[in-house]
């Protein structure tokens, strides 16, 4: 029998579980757990941490974004993550087109070692040099070179034993706004965004385990943003794309997600097809979610299981791993 996991996502204030903390969890609701700096000391604390998560639940993701660059939640111990600019640029120039995968195993890796079963990447979006939180985050300006280069990093989450995430669909990089702090608009019609943003998506279709929203409206498309939007989720993504994976939102408590009030948010993602939903720093708020969830009869999901981490290496055994040793020689040349 498969495993269920709850359909919501959330996160935790300190470097350990607070006694509120272990009721939340244990909430059956409760699927996903999202790390940031701010639960980050070092990486044997953050191993206590995962194991004190455990010990409340074992059908839990537990998530982070380390991509590298300036978003990178785990550092000091961790292996310091150029932005995947840099990285692009550097296997551009030499013609190391096996470096990104390296690169993606050593990150998964380290992550899985601590007991992390997804992190939050590959970034599809396009750098048109717009946006104001993309940036190098994007591995390029260029859709082939994403693709190129996204692929054989998931190649590299994939060996280690991680699932993939991209986002965030449908595309992020035509707007200049910071969807953590207001509504973007993109008035752009379906078919150029198909024909751009869209096609890392088409292409990778069959190596993306999951893909979170952009909350970004797209009001030649439709009036809801993506996570809420049966076009989008349904009509592209599944039926035209025949994308199988996880469907994730971005985080409904950032102001990108709109003025409706939580439980507004939760039922349009549901009924929208998103599968996991991230509601974050709000903790009243995910109390309300969990009681709509209660009251709406929702039910965990098995689906969700796919995303646990598949493999197991030590921290020991990477320090001595021989590739590893050779991806932290190359990102020391980078000057990283």
């Amino acid at each position: 029998m498969t495993d269920k996991y709850g359909r919501l996502m959330v996160d935790i204030d300190g470097t350990n579980l607070s006694d509120e903390d272990k009721i939340l969890i244990a909430n059956k609701h409760i699927g996903g757990l999202i790390l940031f700096k701010r639960n980050f000391d070092s990486y044997d604390q953050i191993c206590d941490l995962v194991n004190e998560i455990h010990n409340v639940k074992k059908n839990i993701i537990i998530a982070v974004d380390q991509e590298g660059g300036s978003v990178q939640r785990f550092d000091k111990d961790f292996t310091k993550i150029p932005s995947m600019k840099a990285v692009s640029n550097h296997v551009n120039k030499k013609g190391n087109n096996g470096f990104m995968k390296d690169l993606a195993w050593l990150v998964s890796s380290e992550l899985i070692s601590a007991g992390i079963d997804i992190n939050f990447a590959p970034v599809l979006d396009i750098d048109r040099n717009i946006s104001s939180i993309i940036g190098d985050r994007s591995f390029s300006d260029d859709v082939t070179e994403i693709i190129k280069h996204t692929s054989n990093f998931i190649d590299g989450m994939h060996e280690a034993g991680m699932k993939s995430t991209g986002k965030h669909f449908p595309g992020h990089g035509n707007v200049n706004e910071d969807s953590h702090l207001e509504l973007p608009i993109d008035k752009r019609e379906l078919h150029e965004i198909i024909s751009t943003d869209i096609k890392p998506y088409i292409d990778l279709k069959e190596k993306l385990d999951a893909i979170m929203c952009a909350h970004i409206l797209f009001p030649e498309v439709d009036s809801n943003i993506p996570s809420f939007s049966h076009i989008w989720i349904n009509d592209v993504l599944k039926n035209n794309l025949k994308f199988e994976g996880i469907v994730f939102t971005d985080d409904l408590s950032m102001l990108g997600s709109g003025d409706l009030s939580v439980k507004e948010k939760i039922n349009n993602s549901l009924n929208a097809g998103c599968d996991m939903i991230i509601v974050c720093k709000k903790r009243n708020e995910i109390k309300e979610v969990i009681k709509f969830l209660d009251d709406a009869k929702v039910q965990p999901a098995s689906n969700i299981s796919t995303l646990k981490s598949t493999k197991r290496i030590s921290w020991d055994e990477l320090s001595l791993n021989e590739r590893a040793i050779q991806t932290k020689k190359i990102l020391n040349n980078l000057g990283n």
